[in-house]
């Protein structure tokens, strides 16, 4: 079976069993299966009204799809209030992510809804991520990638590094209006940008390149913010160039 096959299975089951559910209310597909640009190699995520109690409705729905499908392995994504948000790897390597809901959360909180049966209520959408909290986390990162080659930590430098083009993917992409969770909007970013993003990404785990790509992002970063918030940008350019200019480790690794 295919890819798409296999997709295509797995969502038709997952509709039969939500609308043979007297536990289910409602439903709806999100994610790219919600916006229409789903392709083969898409989750398949769905939106469960439940008037049971959450918990009891996801345990009953991990059981059933153990047996239909198998699974690898599933966990619970981190949620606010009662409701379960479920997240599955299928024998067949789907990945199926299920949030059930409790009436009062179910709805449309933004554009990737597809409502599959039941009431469709419109819910006040999530709060997009606020500017001050990408900048803090921004110049917190750069000044760890500093902190981290001074100690000889090349391995966490260069998290920290990646996390640091996280937040400046993140503001760019906040500044014009696409979407800032996971990169999801990074390819839509203006090639002037994303061409100014690739000297950031290390070669090597060597210091010396560690702090090449660390400068080149400080400027990207530093260019980021005085389009979005120019008086910012001038206060904190001074130290994050001054993180950035890493001569040599200073704190020698532990020995082993």
């Amino acid at each position: 079976m295919s890819e798409a096959e296999a997709l295509a299975q797995v969502q038709d089951r997952l509709i039969e069993r939500a609308r043979a559910d007297e536990a289910v209310f409602a439903a709806a597909f999100t994610g790219s299966l919600g916006t229409g640009d789903a392709d083969r190699w898409s989750d398949v995520d769905v939106a469960l009204g439940v008037d049971h109690p959450p918990e009891s409705v996801a345990a009953a729905w991990t059981e059933w799809l153990a047996t239909e499908f198998g699974i690898l392995h599933h966990w619970d994504l981190p949620a606010p209030d009662a409701r379960v948000i479920r997240v599955y790897l299928l024998a067949n390597g789907v990945e199926v992510d299920v949030s059930f809901l409790p009436s009062a959360e179910y709805g449309a909180r933004g554009p990737s809804w597809r409502s599959l049966f039941g009431p469709d209520p419109v819910r006040e959408p999530f709060p997009a991520p606020r500017p001050y909290l990408l900048v803090g986390l921004a110049w917190h990162h750069v000044r760890h990638v500093r902190v981290c080659l001074e100690r000889g930590r090349l391995w966490q430098a260069e998290h920290w590094l990646g996390a640091l083009r996280t937040q400046v993917i993140s503001l760019a992409c906040l500044r014009l209006g696409l979407p800032t969770e996971y990169a999801k909007g990074a390819h839509l970013l203006p090639e002037e940008f994303t061409q100014a993003l690739e000297p950031t990404l290390p070669r090597s785990l060597a210091a010396p390149e560690i702090s090449r790509a660390l400068s080149a992002l400080v400027t990207v970063l530093v260019g980021e913010l005085e389009h979005s918030a120019p008086e910012t940008a001038a206060k904190l350019a001074p130290a994050l160039s001054h993180w950035a200019d890493f001569q040599g480790t200073r704190i020698p690794p532990p020995q082993r």
